[in-house]
């Protein structure tokens, strides 16, 4: 099913709203010399490394230890992405290796 031009119009029109409600809305809350709740404080310290940990979990959650390839792409992908990142420390670096990594082992090399 195809959408019509107007459709398409006022699709990008509400992206596009949403996007930028969501880049300005947290100034106007949060305003230069307001001090931030502790509450705010707090998740701003807990949410990076629960997000990465349900990265991890997401990255994981398909793996069958007893089916071909036995998870073995996912594994070595992730030994790279924690040995650059410890070698170097350049998050997008590690990742960006991680993901060739996996995407080169997936399309030749356990086909």
């Amino acid at each position: 099913m195809d959408m019509t031009t107007a459709e398409i119009l006022l699709t990008v029109a509400a992206v596009t709203l949403g996007v930028q409600l969501m880049r300005w809305v947290p100034f106007a809350i949060f305003p230069e010399g307001r001090e931030v709740p502790e509450a705010m404080t707090l998740l701003s310290k807990v949410l990076p490394a629960a997000m990465m940990g349900m990265l991890v979990v997401y990255c994981f959650r398909n793996i069958t230890p007893w089916e071909y390839p036995f998870g073995i792409p996912e594994i070595i992908s992730a030994a790279v992405v924690l040995a650059l990142h410890y070698r170097i420390g350049n998050c997008i670096l590690s990742i960006v290796a991680g993901t060739v990594c996996y995407m080169i082992m997936q399309q030749y090399i356990f086909v």
